[in-house]
């Protein structure tokens, strides 16, 4: 005999991070299919890294505590109810370890962050795949979706792959129609780039729905990808749970430290949104010249490319790699036609721009 796991991990389908190297490629690589921070880490956060190095040998606050009072003070809100993560995917993994389980639903969007259905399956939940409408989250096939055994609804917003989103009345139509035992998830990694009018405050609904709950990122506009901090919001009720679930030290003191000084570095983070809402403009005006290809819009730090067919998206694919660049592949998301690209920095976007206008003509 040998040890058995459980039958629903072997089912599970691991992760796949965006691609970060060429084989057989010595040219510098332009990296775009991680949703990095174009701009890199805030120069603080660097500085309080290095600065940090004497101490790696002690064990790390914890609760995180002066992470969570900033993040309070920051966001004017009770750092009790904050819980810290090694990234927003572990506190994602937090919830369904202790609000789902066996024979229990999660729901989340066709085309949402591939960690929701692979938590959920860690625990023996089936994960509900919505349908969406236009590449964004259709609430009412959500509200369609729900069955007694539903315990968790999972929104990414913006979504990550298409860069679409819900509006105010929308989420605050999904959250009126979802029952209270029901906790909905508002997974917030690209919030920082959001430069649109009919966004709603998120720390609002969270205080007035006590089965909402928000998860945030340092990896995104913070430039921490690294690092791995993440953070929620939610009621105490839930936070109390969560940090019971949550390893005794499970944001490492470099991380911490480096992340209470991005969190401060104001000019660093205006700066990244507005290389970000420049870009994005940019991308928007000139590859929707091009017939070959369908660009969606987005309000995160990315572009979705539809190429109509695999054949021509391959070729597309094949042709970046040749020069060096890497986008998502988007197979994995049920979007075979599709490539995600990263908003890079100026010099790599002005060479994105015109190789891919070369490579379109040729499909």
């Amino acid at each position: 005999m040998k040890p058995q796991a459980h039958q629903y991990l072997l089912e599970i389908e691991n992760y796949v991070p965006g691609k970060s190297k060429i084989t057989n490629n010595s040219k510098k690589i332009i990296k775009l299919s991680s949703n990095e921070n174009a701009l890199g880490a805030s120069p603080k956060a660097l500085n309080s890294y290095i600065e940090h190095v004497q101490e790696v040998f002690r064990y790390a606050d914890g609760a995180s505590s002066n992470l969570r009072y900033a993040l309070g003070q920051k966001n004017n809100i009770n750092p009790e109810k904050i819980v810290c993560g090694a990234g927003s995917d572990e506190i994602i993994s937090f919830l369904t370890s202790a609000f789902v389980g066996v024979d229990d639903e999660v729901i989340y969007s066709e085309h949402g962050f591939l960690m929701y259905p692979i938590s959920a399956k860690r625990v023996g939940t089936k994960p509900i795949k919505v349908k969406e409408k236009n590449l964004k989250t259709d609430i009412h096939a959500i509200l369609n979706a729900i069955t007694k055994k539903t315990k968790i609804i999972f929104i990414a917003n913006p979504n990550n792959p298409t860069g679409s989103y819900l509006n105010n009345s929308e989420i605050l139509e999904l959250i009126a129609n979802v029952s209270k035992n029901i906790l909905i998830v508002l997974d917030h990694a690209y919030q920082e780039f959001v430069n649109v009018n009919d966004y709603y405050d998120a720390i609002k609904i969270v205080d007035e729905n006590p089965n909402v709950v928000l998860t945030r990122t340092f990896s995104k506009i913070y430039g921490l990808a690294s690092l791995r901090v993440g953070w929620s919001y939610s009621s105490l009720e839930i936070a109390e749970i969560l940090n019971k679930v949550r390893g005794p030290f499970n944001v490492s003191g470099p991380a911490q430290i480096s992340a209470l000084s991005a969190l401060n570095d104001d000019n660093f983070v205006q700066e990244s949104k507005n290389h970000n809402t420049k870009w994005l403009k940019i991308y928007q005006q000139e590859l929707s010249k091009i017939n070959k290809i369908k660009l969606y819009p987005s309000i995160a730090n990315f572009v979705l490319i539809d190429f109509f067919n695999t054949e021509n998206c391959q070729k597309a694919n094949n042709k970046l790699l040749e020069n060096s660049i890497i986008f998502r592949e988007m197979n994995a998301y049920g979007l075979p036609s599709c490539l995600r690209a990263t908003i890079g920095n100026d010099e790599e976007n002005e060479i994105v721009l015109n190789i891919m206008n070369n490579i379109c003509h040729g499909l």
